[in-house]
């Protein structure tokens, strides 16, 4: 069964510790979009945010780093709680290097990639990965209409790493949705990020069980 990771960019700020609350009671995880206006161009949340969720949280916190440079930050978000942290992997010149820094914090380590970067960027990495997270929108604004393209990534991903013999999870980020949740999951989808089809909706905790 494929986790159910809430995005809380999508969250009520005025409301934020009744969100955490739902996600506590109905979700898997807590994805958190951190993005600086440099890598896409939007600004979110930064260290007091991501650290007051973690407090309260009871679900892993899962850190999504859209920021230039992740390897002058990664270590601050795993002092702020999280338990999972991905970045981009055209952000930094040495992805390796920072996925082992991560994991030798006892940390999950991914990497993410948008839908116009090749797939095959990632694949010298995959040994080094616990987790890869394929946009399935553009990284940096929620309400994205979904790629199509996702779900013939999510193939060629998951042949990749059964030729290398690898075992990571494949998280999917971007316009997911009741309507998609299973035919992410049968093309192998581990764990599924949504944002606005949780929040927007009149019972997030229902729609969380519908996804599932």
């Amino acid at each position: 069964m494929a986790l159910i990771a809430p995005s809380m960019l999508s969250a009520d700020f005025l409301a934020l510790r009744k969100d955490v609350e739902m996600v506590n009671r109905h979700g898997d995880l807590f994805h958190l979009d951190i993005m600086d206006g440099s890598f896409v161009p939007n600004l979110s949340y930064g260290f007091p945010v991501v650290e007051a969720i973690a407090k309260i949280a009871e679900k892993p916190v899962d850190v999504h780093l859209m920021i230039v440079n992740p390897e002058k930050y990664a270590g601050r978000f795993m002092d702020c709680g999280a338990g999972m942290v991905s970045f981009h992997v055209n952000a930094t010149d040495n992805p390796g290097s920072l996925l082992g820094f991560i994991r030798s914090k006892g940390v999950k380590a991914g990497l993410a990639l948008n839908p116009d970067i090749p797939l095959e960027s990632v694949y010298p990495f995959l040994k080094e990965c616990d987790f890869v997270l394929v946009m399935s929108v553009m990284a940096g604004f929620g309400g994205q209409s979904f790629y199509d393209s996702t779900y013939d990534r999510l193939d060629a991903l998951k042949a990749e790493m059964a030729r290398q013999g690898v075992e990571c999870s494949i998280e999917v980020d971007g316009g997911v949705s009741p309507a998609n949740a299973a035919k992410l999951v049968e093309h192998g989808a581990d764990i599924l990020v949504a944002g606005s089809a949780v929040f927007k909706a009149a019972d997030p905790g229902e729609v969380i069980r519908r996804m599932r």
